[in-house]
């Protein structure tokens, strides 16, 4: 809208048909492009000169109409078919009596198979280069999943497969089932819905993506970026069935497990009763041998162990024991009476000696003892010189069998 177009008031709007107009003028400034899509519709009636197509986008849920002569679709040299992939030129164009946008188109190009693996190869270099191929970021499913969430086609061979295999391996499986589109246009989105939904429950463990056989163009859907992407942003362990063991799009290498087919899907997601049950029962018996055998083990110890002397016989060692103490006891007291008596006597030798040697056995020979007397309660010096015994001196003269006093009348001679 230009500058100098006046504004629309309450009072002053604009008719449809200036809108329409002014609509119909910007869209047909618009160029000629190139535009790649999935037809969904394909309407090309004898006796018409136009044709009525709905080009969608195979990763996202937007579509747009075609409009084009009706020779360039029967004049094709490639079938212009629903679910085809094509290339197409043409030029914007809005319709007024309608109020209807379209692509009016001049030119048909089909994208044939060389070209699809080739885009397909780009992309699975692009993504290993981002590492969604890496083996370190896959996840382990789960040993015993709560709830297997299984993507597939409505009523599908794949479907059948997945879920007889799984229950009969292991009859209590529980699956939460989303039905979708597998090939064409509707797919990929579905896809990627089915996908973040069974990702979101709690209670779901695994999810498995399950698929026949078909062709390059049937199996598409799971070699696009979109779900490629979807598939590694999940929370939840994928599992990728797809096809046979031939096929392998893009959504083998990004899921978390890649099984070769949906039989191989149904026998890998759960484990096998019969198996784990015989497993089960081995690993019963070998405990059940392993602890009777230690059981034997340890009864053989305590036999060794009660066997032995002092188990067998507690007592005879504290016998023993007691018995050295009281050896020792009666060595002490015979080393202790010993002494004494050679002590006693020493004591009895001396004793002699003593008396021998004291003064009462030389007073018993015929010698005497003279000494001043003295005050009582003074000591009587002993005389050992005439000279201490002047006349008139008091003396006591000490025998053995008692004392004589005396007075010294004259001096004493030498």
């Amino acid at each position: 809208m230009s500058d100098a177009t006046p504004a629309t008031t309450p009072e002053q709007p604009w008719p449809v048909r200036t809108v329409a107009r002014k609509v119909a003028g910007w869209i047909d400034r618009l160029g000629a492009v190139w535009v790649e899509g999935q037809l969904t519709q394909v309407n090309a009636r004898p006796g018409t000169g136009t044709a009525f197509m709905v080009l969608r986008d195979p990763a996202a849920d937007v579509s747009l109409t075609l409009t084009c002569p009706i020779g360039l679709v029967r004049g094709a040299e490639v079938p212009v078919t629903e679910g085809s992939r094509v290339i197409v030129h043409g030029k914007p164009a809005f319709f007024l009596g309608r109020g209807t946008f379209s692509l009016r188109v001049d030119e048909i190009r089909s994208v044939g198979i060389g070209e699809l693996l080739a885009r397909i190869e780009r992309l699975r270099k692009l993504l290993a280069a981002e590492g969604l191929f890496d083996r370190e970021r896959k996840r382990r499913p789960p040993f015993l999943p709560r709830q297997i969430g299984l993507i597939t086609g409505r009523a599908s061979a794949a479907e059948h497969d997945v879920v007889s295999n799984a229950q009969n391996r292991w009859p209590a499986a529980r699956f939460r089932i989303c039905h979708t589109a597998t090939q064409g246009a509707l797919a990929v989105p579905q896809l990627i819905d089915a996908l973040e939904m069974l990702d979101r429950d709690r209670e779901t463990d695994v999810i498995v993506i399950a698929r026949g056989g078909g062709s390059v163009e049937d199996l598409l859907p799971f070699s696009d970026e979109a779900l490629c992407r979807a598939v590694a942003a999940a929370r939840t362990p994928v599992i990728s069935a797809i096809g046979h063991e031939p096929d392998t799009p893009l959504l083998d290498h990004v899921a978390d497990l890649r099984c070769s087919t949906p039989t191989a899907a149904g026998r890998t997601v759960v484990p096998d009763l019969v198996e784990e049950t015989a497993r089960i029962s081995g690993l019963r018996d070998r405990a059940r041998r392993a602890l009777a055998g230690w059981v034997d083990r340890e009864r053989r110890l305590l036999d060794s162990l009660r066997g032995r002397p002092v188990l067998a016989a507690p007592y005879r060692e504290l016998d023993r024991r007691a018995q050295e103490v009281a050896t020792l006891r009666q060595s002490f007291r015979d080393t202790v009476q010993r002494a004494l008596i050679e002590r006693a006597t020493d004591l009895s030798h001396l004793q002699s000696r003593l008396t021998s040697l004291g003064p009462a056995a030389t007073l018993a020979r015929g010698y005497a003892v003279v000494q001043h007397v003295t005050a009582p309660g003074s000591r009587s010096p002993v005389l050992r010189s005439v000279a201490d015994a002047p006349p008139g001196a008091r003396l006591r003269i000490r025998l053995a069998d008692g004392a004589i006093p005396a007075v010294v009348d004259g001096p004493g001679s030498t």
